[in-house]
């Protein structure tokens, strides 16, 4: 299978991402990897799941978890129930998102074992998934600091859990075994740090380093995207922030984020978006 580096960004006022989705059924081809720690529950499928060196058929509701840069992959092949949609909650996040202080505390030594443990997948069964699922669905509507606390309830109810299992082989160690992470992240912090700015081909190929050609294809392969995509992505995800925090207006966001013109602003972020900066802005007030 072809891997896929993902990058995820966090809104302003948010240290973790949940979010609901109805899932296609479909073979997908590519193990996708990213920095992030990821809680994924799936419901109303069955199909074939890919874990780091992991590879197993599933079949129902399913909760796991899953560590930095640890390669997955779900195959949906059919629904259980065919009038209800087939749909997964899933939550991004980094293991200190409430600082790195919680997890000095004594009361924490359950939930660093738990987040050494998901460096190889874990996968949860019987009343751990019933809580989870209560739990999830209700953080889909809350948000501050009433999220944070469920959060960190889902959190101990997994790390207290008898009923979980290690999926890829203690073998499996994919932070040693993929160089390739490491040189997808060295481009990824060069571009955060210098997105405001003019990035050419030449300097990112260089961090590598390879020849600009040998680069596109390598990028192109690992994200399954162009680095002037990328850029834009990260530009306009820049951008969708400081519009959100209100504090700028479309031109001054503009120029903050990287464009030199507001043509070409207006292009791209509705390229990403859907929308344009003033509609998007519209959407979010009423939304908020």
């Amino acid at each position: 299978m072809q891997y896929i580096y993902e990058n995820f960004t966090f809104p302003p006022d948010q240290s973790f991402t949940v979010r609901s989705e109805i899932l296609e059924i479909k073979k997908y081809t590519s193990l996708k990897s990213h920095i992030n720690f990821e809680i994924a529950l799936i419901e109303n499928c069955c199909g074939k799941r890919f874990v780091g060196d992991h590879i197993e058929d599933f079949r129902g509701t399913e909760l796991v978890l899953l560590g930095s840069y640890l390669p997955h992959c779900w195959q949906y092949y059919n629904t259980i129930d065919e009038k209800v949609q087939p749909q997964a909650v899933v939550v991004h996040f980094f293991p200190d998102f409430l600082g790195k202080d919680l997890l000095a505390k004594p009361e924490a030594a359950h939930l660093n074992h738990l987040f050494e443990n998901a460096a190889k997948g874990l996968i949860f069964s019987g009343a751990t998934v019933t809580r989870s699922k209560m739990i999830l669905n209700q953080m889909l509507f809350e948000t501050g600091l009433s999220r944070a606390a469920l959060m960190l309830q889902l959190l101990d109810v997994l790390s207290l859990s008898s009923s979980c299992r290690t999926l890829s082989s203690p073998s499996f160690n994919i932070i040693e075994s993929s160089t390739e992470a490491n040189k997808i992240n060295r481009v990824f912090d060069y571009i955060f740090n210098n997105f405001k700015e003019d990035i050419s081909l030449q300097d990112v190929a260089s961090i590598i380093p390879m020849s600009t050609a040998a680069f596109c294809r390598f990028f192109k392969l690992k994200t399954n995207r162009t680095l002037v995509e990328f850029i834009k992505e990260i530009r306009v995800g820049h951008a969708a922030k400081l519009l959100m925090e209100g504090n700028h207006n479309v031109t001054e966001t503009c120029y903050i984020s990287g464009y030199n013109n507001i043509s070409n602003f207006n292009k791209h972020f509705k390229e990403v978006k859907g929308l344009s900066p003033r509609d998007f802005i519209k959407r979010y007030k009423i939304t908020a």
